[in-house]
């Protein structure tokens, strides 16, 4: 009504001011800045607006979810499980003398669990859960951060006591956005928001109504300022790391609880084919292959379509890419070198050679990780670099020179190589990075690049026979399964004793 009022009066103002003579364009102007300001700043919902705008996402109840939900991380929910019991039994952290924990930090690689582990927490504790981003806190406009990040803290004591609990857990994912290393005297926009949020942190007690306990995620520890990690705000620290054999199986036991698996379907294979997956991505694979089944109008998922799951995840969806006959012939010799490479350092670990173009790759090798493995030697790390090397060895072997394919493989190749220079398994022995020049670690480099590379084509001048016969059968089926591939090696290979694998 107000509005109306106003639409109305303001023409009606300027035609008077007119009839008297006066110039109503001041007015304008002014009438004009102050919409401005409306709309920018005072506006629910406008871009300066605080308090009232840009309502943080959160879910204000307790979640559903326990940690019996979550797959693998066993060590790690036992660590958080330790430090919430100090949330939960107040009497006798208080009869000991314990100040009670302010802040749970919980780093690791992205799709481990981590927000899970914060919904589980608050299901453990009964606790209201309280949840935004890192993200949402930075805007131009200082100030701006350091608000919201007040409004959340009163805003997670309003809903604790909304829902007659006596605890709340603060949940900021991607906390490294504004818990970032400071630099010099620098106020910048979220320098402001950390210190606040250093405020409220310091300002949690156990003496008031409301007991809130802050958990906070991040890919990026090394990042995180000093402030942060220092003992009376973050007291814990939680690595959530990629899950081992054991949990993948768990994992997967757990997506698949609610799809119609085929009794040949095997759990355990596919852990061993999925090292270094993360829950999420496992929790994909297990998805894709429903996906998989229902294009074949199949009532169950079959081991096929776990297999094919793997491929889509790692690679992604096939594609329609036509690939002229010389480039799928050279793919195809591309990739049987990987293979034959693959085999000959690990026998049993191809598991399959694929001319299939999926995502960037025209063709691809899949291999059976095998044990997890956290510790490598030279020769270990040798043998990688020979595997990463044999696709374009074997095109020189085939075609007298090398394409574009093999880019990726020489990258990889000399991560290998930064690694073992790290970790001083090269002849340059332990080393000091700074004092080595740029120049040093390029000629170690490329020795090491030039020898295994010879030994590489050395080894794979043993397999002409084995490259003519698995190319026909891989040009004609666009597959080769691991065991057709290990029947060609030991029916085509000049000297058997090269199968035997080098350790």
């Amino acid at each position: 009504m107000g509005k109306g009022i106003a639409i109305g009066v303001a023409p009606a103002l300027l035609l008077f001011l007119v009839h008297l003579g006066y110039s109503p364009l001041p007015l304008i102007v002014l009438g004009g800045l102050l919409g401005l300001i409306y709309y920018f700043v005072l506006r629910p919902g406008g871009q300066m607006s605080i308090g009232r705008s840009k309502r943080l996402q959160r879910k204000d109840s307790v979640p559903h979810i326990s940690f019996r939900d979550i797959g693998g991380q066993n060590r790690s929910k036992k660590e958080l499980e330790e430090a919430l019991d100090f949330l939960i039994h107040r009497d006798k952290t208080h009869h000991y003398g314990i100040r009670p924990i302010k802040g749970i930090l919980l780093s690791g690689p992205p799709g481990t669990g981590k927000t899970l582990m914060a919904k589980a927490a608050a299901h453990y504790t009964d606790s209201v859960f309280v949840a935004t981003s890192g993200s949402e806190f930075v805007e131009m406009y200082v100030g701006v951060g350091a608000q919201r990040i007040r409004e959340l803290f009163q805003e997670a004591r309003n809903q604790a006591k909304k829902n007659r609990k006596n605890s709340a857990i603060v949940f900021i994912d991607e906390i490294d956005v504004i818990g970032g290393q400071r630099e010099g005297a620098q106020h910048r926009e979220y320098d402001q928001t950390l210190n606040q949020l250093l405020t409220e942190m310091d300002g949690i007690s156990t003496n008031q109504d409301v007991q809130i306990l802050v958990i906070a995620a991040t890919n990026r520890k090394d990042m995180l300022d000093s402030a942060l990690l220092r003992p009376g705000r973050f007291d814990r620290h939680i690595t959530v790391d990629l899950p081992d054999k054991q949990a993948r199986i768990s994992i997967l036991k757990l997506h698949t609880q609610n799809k119609p698996l085929a009794e040949d379907a095997d759990i355990v294979q596919i852990a061993d084919e999925t090292f270094g997956f993360s829950g999420a991505q496992l929790e994909s694979l297990t998805n894709e292959a429903a996906i998989y089944a229902l294009r074949d109008n199949s009532d169950v998922i079959r081991q096929e379509h776990l297999s094919q799951a793997i491929d889509k995840v790692m690679m992604g969806e096939k594609t329609d890419r036509e690939a002229t006959q010389e480039e799928r012939e050279r793919v195809a010799i591309h990739e049987l070198g990987h293979a034959i490479v693959s085999e000959w350092v690990r026998p049993g670990s191809v598991s399959q050679v694929s001319l299939s173009p999926r995502g960037q790759a025209l063709g691809y090798v899949r291999h059976h990780p095998g044990q997890d493995r956290y510790l490598y030697t030279r020769k270990q790390i040798e043998d990688q670099i020979m595997v990463c090397l044999a696709g374009a060895a074997a095109e020189e072997k085939v075609f007298q020179n090398r394409s574009t394919g093999a880019q990726n493989d020489y990258e990889q190749a000399n991560r290998y190589i930064r690694t073992m220079i790290d970790a001083g398994l090269s002849d340059l022995g332990i080393i000091n990075k700074e004092l080595v020049s740029n120049e040093t670690l390029h000629n170690e480099s490329a020795k090491i690049l030039k020898e295994l590379h010879e030994k590489t084509v050395q080894l794979l001048n043993q397999y002409t026979r084995v490259f003519e016969e698995a190319l026909s059968v891989l040009l004609k089926e666009e597959v080769l399964s691991g065991e057709q591939f290990r029947r060609l090696l030991n029916e085509y290979t000049t000297q058997p004793s090269a199968t035997t694998g080098s350790g």
